[in-house]
């Protein structure tokens, strides 16, 4: 046999043994536990020294007074703007985590940054507050990696996102021990959300200890009157647990909001993970807070649930 031929088919092995080992070289590397993925937001978006951050959301969260929810919590739809904008609405979607317990939290929101086809689930090892680092739930993001068409881990599609941030601070103030499986949409389409809705229900064997959150604002930069009329089409299909109407009408611009996806996505999945009923916790807009109500954007929280336990929800004044 030729020598050369014998030597060139040796490397031709060497090669694609290291092509195929490259992926798994890669995701070993992703999972490094010194990954962990800084704050962005820590003193401009919300306060960066821990008492003050700490001091800020529990006045938030003092301000929201309870009534009756009837109902086991199933999901949150909350606000990503600035706490100063838009924490008081998030604080009466947190407030109902303070005398409940979940060991694992998806949170979903849109990428305001980067385009790209489907969506990308974060493997780095966690994510760095003020308050400490929050640990990513590794083995269910791995799950999902891999059992969700159309996804992958882009790390730049998280590390200037904002929308997932936002709401650690609030999760670490009223959840005891808990681990993130951190999404962010690249495109927010019905096939997308379809895809990861059934990917999400696929992997939740125990659904009961998982809280999933859909991270949105509302209507952008109309006039206060604007805004809210946007705003109601919205919170009505909200009220009617109408994932699917929602999507027209996102689709139409009959109302608007940024994480559209994210929140016909997690009602989807937690409709199919038993949830029937939905409640609207909170509604402002930034010229609530401002003043200003030539151009303003919208924010609300609300609650999706299974009719079977009693709680407690913020009461509307």
């Amino acid at each position: 046999m030729n020598k050369n031929f014998v030597i060139h088919s040796i490397l031709a092995c060497f090669i694609l043994l290291g092509l195929l080992l490259h992926p798994l070289k890669t995701r070993a590397e992703e999972k490094n536990p010194q990954d962990v993925r800084p704050s962005i937001l820590a003193g401009t978006w919300y306060p960066g020294n821990p008492a003050d951050l700490t001091r800020t959301i529990q006045v938030y969260l003092s301000r929201v007074q309870m009534s009756g929810l009837d109902g086991k919590l199933k999901a949150l739809i909350v606000p990503h703007a600035g706490y100063v904008y838009s924490g008081q609405v998030a604080a009466h979607a947190y407030r109902l985590l303070q005398k409940r317990q979940f060991r694992r939290v998806i949170l979903i929101g849109p990428s305001h940054r980067l385009r790209f086809a489907g969506v990308s689930v974060n493997l780095q090892s966690g994510y760095e507050t003020p308050l400490g680092i929050v640990p990513v739930d590794l083995k269910l993001a791995e799950k999902i990696l891999n059992q969700g068409p159309n996804t992958r881990w882009l790390r730049e599609a998280h590390s200037s996102e904002h929308s997932l941030e936002i709401q650690l601070p609030f999760l670490q103030t009223v959840l005891k021990s808990f681990k993130i499986v951190p999404i962010i949409m690249g495109r927010q389409d019905p096939d997308t959300c379809s895809n990861l809705s059934k990917t999400i229900v696929k992997v939740l064997a125990d659904a009961e200890d998982t809280l999933l959150i859909a991270s949105t604002d509302l209507s952008h930069f109309h006039s206060y009157n604007q805004a809210k009329a946007l705003d109601q089409i919205f919170i009505d299909h909200l009220k009617m647990f109408d994932p699917q109407g929602l999507s027209k009408d996102l689709l139409l611009g009959k109302c608007e909001a940024c994480g559209g996806g994210p929140v016909i996505s997690v009602l989807r999945a937690a409709r199919d993970l038993g949830a029937d009923q939905t409640s609207i916790l909170n509604y402002a807009n930034s010229g609530d807070v401002t003043g200003n109500r030539r151009r303003v954007v919208g924010y609300l929280s609300a609650a999706v649930l299974r009719s079977s336990d009693t709680g407690t929800r913020p009461r509307q004044d």
